[in-house]
This record gives structure tokens, C-alpha cells and sequence, in this order.
């Protein structure tokens, strides 16, 4: 029978139907497909309705006042029950402000110096310094835009009287800002340092995860199995060459960063080399661990994908972190990225050393074990 023929018959929904009911049957064995399906949009649609914020409030504020007279404790109540200042923190000197800015443990530090409330009372408009994390242009300028509104009416109270005449129209206080390490609010030095983590997170993983998944389809497997070495062997000879391939994406994206968007590097490289080795480990720990759910190349990218969208998007590294719902920076906290983003920033924009990023690189070090241990878990119940 001639193609022609064969095809003459016209439209038989019979055979759609078959087909409808075939793809149907494959799709209910192919569960971890379709969970990925239906997770990714609920995914969106929960993150972007409420996890994204770009007008963040609640920010941690330390506070150093040489004095605590009755217009101080005003002023500092006043910051306290405003939506944008945090004040957790009293410091003893200037000094431990620059650790906590270097750290991230705070986004300002605001000096109140000796004699304020003498000058103030004078008439003179005393300084209030306010040292600003400028490293996300968007996470500080709105409370830097409303301090001075909040500095006045937090003293409202106190400019009674005799002292009535203070509330002019500029203010009794004048306040100072000192936007630290990204001064004039650029905002590809913000972004750039951070494309460093997402692009070695996007491919890092998926190429990880699809090496190994392509050893199953090709029948190759068995022979990676048959081999004397232990898991943790096998797992470290899978992931070694590509630790090149993240070393050039690094080299890569460095040099970009330098000649064509002039991103500042002020710390030690030393330290970055190290904090980039320690998370491309981690990331390629994942992909392996990936590896041994997915039972196909396409099932590793899609696992790849549902780790990566909520990466990008509760690491800071598109959105103001602190902005974020609580539960929203519980998970932000346990991915990686989240915490490479503060270590490349700081290094490079900062010169944050090992003591200011200890924490977030500790933080790396144990999602990297935890991974470890269950991707060598899954793989001794393969061998079994």
C-alpha cells in the first residue's frame, strides 16, 4: 500500500486516542517529570507573589553614641520604632561598625558623636554620621532617603518651647551619609561579582548531574560499576575535570569583570580562589547527587532547574535579601549561592578577610558534606 493510500483515509480518532492514552501512561511512570511540571509554576508563583521585595525594611543598625542624653535616646527610640532600622546593636568604637559592615552583620552603623545634644540645643545642626553597605545599591537607598524624615520627627517631642525654632525647614540635625565600598551606586558591581556564582551554579550542576545520567542511557554504567574503586572514588574521577571547566568559567568571568565593567577587586585573591574552589566542589557534589535520582539526561536538567530557580531568585542575588519574608531567608540561608554572593562581594568590593567571612564559609564547607554523604549514600544502593 502506497503512502498515499495509506494516509487517504482521513483523520482516525481512534488512533489519536490511542496515542492520547499511551503519552498519558508514560507520563503517570514518569513521576518525577511531572512533579517538576507542576512544582516549577506554583514555585513562581509563591516566590515572585511574596517572597520578592524590593523595598526592604527591618534593616540591622548599630548604633556608637559617645553620649546618652534624653535627645539621644529620642533619636535613637526613633529609629528603632521606624520600618526601615533595626537598631540591634550598640557598639564601643568606630572601628567594630567597619568589621560589621565588612561581615554583612549590619547595613549601618550610625555615629553619634560627643556634644551632639550641646550643639543641638545651640542651635547648630550637629553631624549624625550614617555609614552605609552601599555593596546593593537597592537594599539601602530607600532608608536612606527617609532617614532625615525619621531623624526629625523621631525629635519632635524634645523641640518644644523654647527650643521650637530648631524644627526649620533644614532640619535640627544635619545627617551625614557615607555610602561604603560601591559609593556611587553602580549597579554592575553589585551584579557582575555575582554572576560569578549563578553561571558556575547553573552549569556546574546540570553538567554533573548529565555526565552521569549519560553513562546509564548509554549502557556505559555497568562497566562504572564493575570497576574495583569505591564510591567516593568514582564520584571524585567523575567530578575532577570539572573543576577545569569551573576554574575558566571563574578566569572568565573575573576578567570580564576588570576590563570591561571596571568592577573594583580590593581583597585577597588568595582567599577568592579558595572560596571558589569550595563552592565549585559543592555544586559538582550536587550534580553527582542528582545523578543518582535521575534516571534520564532530561530528568537531570529539570532537577537542575528546580534547585536553580529558587538560587537565583532567595540568594540576594536578583532581590534584596533582607527584603525577603522570614521563611523566605530560612531557605535563602541554606543555598549555597546565597552564601558565595556574600563572599565574592565582600572580597571583591569590600576586602573582607577570613574572619569577616567565616560564617558564610563554613556555610559553604557544610552544604558540600551534607551533600557528600547522600550522594554516597544513593550510590552504594545503585551498586546494591
Amino acid at each position: 500500500m502506497s503512502e498515499r493510500r495509506r494516509y487517504s483515509k482521513g483523520i482516525n480518532f481512534s488512533r489519536i486516542n490511542a496515542v492520547f492514552i499511551k503519552e498519558l501512561i508514560q507520563m503517570r511512570r514518569d513521576r518525577l517529570t511531572f512533579a517538576v511540571m507542576l512544582a516549577i509554576p506554583i514555585l513562581e508563583l509563591v516566590l515572585f507573589g511574596y517572597a520578592i521585595n524590593t523595598d526592604p525594611k527591618h534593616l540591622p543598625t548599630a548604633i556608637h553614641a559617645e553620649e546618652y542624653t534624653p535627645i539621644v535616646r529620642s533619636l535613637i527610640a526613633g529609629l528603632e520604632h521606624s520600618e526601615y532600622f533595626d537598631v540591634s546593636m550598640n557598639i564601643p568604637d568606630a572601628r567594630s561598625g567597619d568589621h560589621l559592615l565588612a561581615s554583612g552583620g549590619a547595613v549601618f552603623v550610625i555615629e553619634i558623636p560627643s556634644g551632639f545634644t550641646e550643639r543641638l540645643v545651640r542651635g547648630e545642626r550637629p553631624q549624625l554620621l550614617v555609614a552605609a553597605d552601599a555593596t546593593d545599591p537597592v537594599a539601602a537607598s530607600n532608608a536612606l532617603g527617609r532617614i532625615n524624615t525619621i531623624v526629625n520627627k523621631a525629635l519632635r517631642k524634645d523641640l518644644t518651647g523654647a527650643l521650637s525654632h530648631l524644627q526649620a525647614d533644614a532640619g535640627p540635625v544635619e545627617v551625614v551619609v557615607h555610602p561604603r565600598y560601591n559609593p556611587e551606586g553602580i549597579t554592575q558591581y553589585n551584579i557582575v561579582p555575582g554572576l560569578l556564582g549563578v553561571i558556575l551554579t547553573m552549569t556546574l550542576v546540570m553538567i554533573t548531574g548529565v555526565a552521569m545520567t549519560r553513562e546509564t542511557e548509554r549502557g556505559t554504567m555497568e562497566n562504572l560499576l564493575a570497576m574495583p574503586g569505591s564510591p567516593f572514588e568514582v564520584m571524585v574521577g567523575k567530578i575532577l575535570p570539572f573543576l577545569g571547566v569551573g576554574a575558566v568559567q571563574t578566569v572568565i568571568v573575573l576578567l570580564v569583570a576588570h576590563w570591561m565593567f571596571s568592577v573594583p577587586f580590593v581583597g585577597s585573591v588568595g582567599l577568592l580562589l579558595v572560596s571558589v574552589a569550595l563552592f565549585i566542589v559543592a555544586n559538582l557534589a550536587l550534580g553527582f547527587t542528582f545523578s543518582t535520582i535521575a534516571k534520564s539526561q532530561i530528568q537531570a536538567m529539570q532537577l537542575t532547574v528546580f534547585f536553580f530557580l529558587p538560587s537565583m531568585l532567595l540568594s540576594g542575588f536578583m532581590f534584596p535579601f533582607r527584603g525577603m519574608p522570614t521563611w523566605a531567608q530560612v531557605i535563602g540561608e541554606a543555598l549555597p549561592l546565597t552564601h558565595f554572593l556574600r563572599v565574592v562581594r565582600g572580597i571583591m568590593l569590600k576586602g573582607a578577610g577570613f574572619i569577616d567571612l567565616r560564617v558564610d564559609l563554613a556555610a559553604i564547607a557544610a552544604f558540600m558534606i551534607v551533600v557528600v554523604l547522600i550522594a554516597m549514600l544513593r550510590y552504594k544502593r545503585t551498586l546494591d
